[in-house]
């Protein structure tokens, strides 16, 4: 059976940099080569980069406290496929929730090229090397820059709720972070729409299309759970 998705508010995430080894990614390294070797042939696109994964983390008086380590995306991505076994870490990243002035939430739809091809989600990435100031890692920089790259928004245009919402869904924690805009939906997912027809002009946008997400019943499979969870908790507090 698997693990129950649970919610909770944080008034700030306090998190750093603390490197060390990742055992899973060497004890399973002939096999996660083997894997991505095998991805790369299907998505030429796929690129094996760094990224940041939770190796510890603790919750107190509304702060949510983590460390991240650094590892290759071959061993992240093979890791995640496989259901993301019991590894010593987390996958914990941050997603924007844009919602419109008339409430609808914008997710993306990820294109065909990409390794979670007709998934659809928030906004959102795997934080990586460039979200490491000093000892700390800047997960409200890494929501911007994701933001920025995948829809050609602006976070500093959107009004931010305060803090973070986060949900747990056993290695999986995603800290959401609401930022209402002025405009309305048609609006909103027509702007979006030309940013990914220009993309499309120089290179593979990595979002195929844009869904605007009105009430619980257009909550579908495409959706991973932490992204449901958030939706259904939302709809149900109006």
């Amino acid at each position: 059976m698997s693990e129950a998705v649970s919610i909770a508010r944080h008034d700030r995430l306090q998190l750093a940099f603390a490197p060390k080894p990742w055992a899973y990614a060497a004890q399973r390294r002939a096999d996660i080569d083997v894997w991505f070797a095998a991805r790369q042939g299907e998505k030429p696109a796929l690129w094996n980069g760094r990224v940041l994964l939770v190796h510890e983390h603790a919750v107190a008086d509304g702060v949510f406290r983590a460390s991240y380590l650094e590892t290759d995306y071959a061993s992240f991505a093979a890791w995640r496929a496989w259901g993301r076994p019991a590894a010593a870490v987390c996958d914990c990243f941050g997603a924007a929730a844009i919602v419109s002035a008339d409430g609808a939430f914008l997710l993306g739809v990820m294109g065909a090229h990409t390794l979670n091809a007709g998934r659809v989600y928030f906004p959102c990435g795997t934080p990586d090397p460039a979200d490491i100031v000093g000892t700390s890692v800047d997960l409200a920089a890494s929501v911007r820059r994701e933001l920025k790259e995948e829809t050609g928004l602006d976070a500093a245009e959107f009004s931010p709720e305060p803090g973070w919402t986060t949900v747990f869904d056993g290695a999986l924690i995603a800290h959401i972070k609401v930022l209402r805009s002025g405009e309305g939906t048609d609006a909103l997912r027509a702007r979006v729409l030309g940013h990914l027809g220009h993309l499309g002009r120089e290179r593979q946008p990595e979002l195929a299309n844009i869904r605007m997400v009105r009430d619980v019943a257009d909550v579908d499979a495409a959706m991973p759970r932490f992204v449901t969870a958030f939706l259904e908790q939302r709809f149900a507090m109006r």
